[in-house]
């Protein structure tokens, strides 16, 4: 419910809200010890998440509108995005070299704390309007309004499918991204700098290093979205998804023979395929639902996510437990990819039946 109370009773509250969650969370990983604490502390993370997500993307759409800057709605998000991403990847660095030099763990949260309150600070800045939508400013029929509106906005089949897309690749990603943690650590043998250290230290600093590269070809994804939507304007998204799923194909393939940088090379390619969509996806949801119930729709989007990443990720332990890794990669992205080409090619059917018999 978390876009529904953002677009209720507002978007900058809400980011702050978020902002404050994550301050907390990251103290309780810092400072206290034990699985409920931690299950406490992950409750709270979760609770930031959710009233970040979509909440800025909705105050980027309201102030572009409000200065008549639309039409650049993907190319701006995705510049935003892009910043976004080299954040990661200096922070991944910054991460690596704490372990590196300390060997805790538990202080990368205490310093994650800082620029968080720089972030609650920089949103409290923010000017009072984008609080609210201005087409929701004088809503004054409240939780219950915003929520019907969202049911009639999901059943629109065009809405339905845009959110079925985003969902789908990122529910992905998020299944199987813990995932390049280990074929890293192979890699990590054929790095100048892996070796002569404790392990941990060196593991650290390895994974910090990868992400920091990773982070940066995925901030330069984010820029170039808006050109490759303008370049496949009828099918970016089908295009990427499906290219996506086969790289998770791949990356099995490679996993199976041990070829662990070839394997790590197409996992990078999943990172980039989805830094590359979410700007046009959300251009794509932008253009089909108001601005005043954009963060519901995207929190509807990441419900739908959620749901789907727990279905995966059991399927995906499953296989991995009884057929190992390389196994598991190759059938959850055969069936996502194969589910994928199903139901484009009947759209594909339905459109050229509908044509022929005009």
């Amino acid at each position: 419910p978390s876009g529904l109370l953002a677009d209720t009773y507002g978007r900058k509250s809400a980011l702050m809200l978020s902002f404050v969650a994550y301050i907390v969370s990251f103290y309780m990983f810092y400072q206290f010890h034990g699985f409920w604490l931690y299950a406490m502390a992950f409750v709270l993370y979760g609770i930031g998440d959710a009233f970040r997500s979509g909440t800025h993307k909705g105050m980027i759409m309201d102030y572009l509108k409000s200065n008549g800057w639309s039409e650049q709605k993907i190319d701006y998000y995705g510049h935003t995005r892009s910043w976004s991403q080299k954040g990661s990847a200096v922070s991944s660095l910054i991460a690596g070299l704490i372990v590196f030099y300390t060997g805790s763990l538990h202080l990368i949260f205490l310093y994650s704390i800082v620029p968080y309150v720089f972030n609650l600070i920089l949103v409290w800045s923010y000017p009072n309007e984008l609080n609210k939508s201005p087409e929701n400013k004088n809503n004054k029929t409240g939780i219950k309004h915003t929520t019907q509106s969202l049911f009639q906005l999901i059943k629109r089949p065009k809405v339905l499918k845009i959110i079925n897309s985003s969902a789908s690749h990122t529910a992905y990603l998020k299944t199987v991204k813990d995932y390049i943690q280990p074929l890293m650590l192979q890699v990590s043998v054929i790095l100048p700098f892996a070796f002569s250290h404790e392990t941990d230290k060196n593991n650290g600093m390895v994974i910090g290093v990868l992400y920091f590269f990773i982070y940066l070809a995925t901030s330069n994804a984010s820029k170039m979205a808006a050109k490759f939507q303008d370049r496949n304007k009828l099918n970016a998204s089908t295009k990427t998804l499906l290219f996506g799923f086969s790289l998770g194909v791949l990356v099995g393939i490679f996993y199976y023979f041990n070829w662990w940088v070839l394997a790590l090379i197409a996992f990078v390619g999943i990172y980039i395929i989805e830094n590359l969509r979410k700007p046009i996806l959300t251009g794509m949801i932008t253009d089909n639902v108001p601005n005043e119930l954009l963060t519901s729709i995207i929190s509807a989007q990441n419900l739908v996510r959620t749901l789907m990443t727990a279905i995966l990720a059991l399927i995906f332990g499953l296989c991995a437990d009884y057929f190992g890794i390389p196994i598991a990669f190759i059938t959850i992205s055969m069936l996502l990819l194969s589910t994928s080409l199903i139901l484009n090619h009947t759209r594909l059917l339905n459109f050229l039946t509908r044509k022929h018999h005009l």
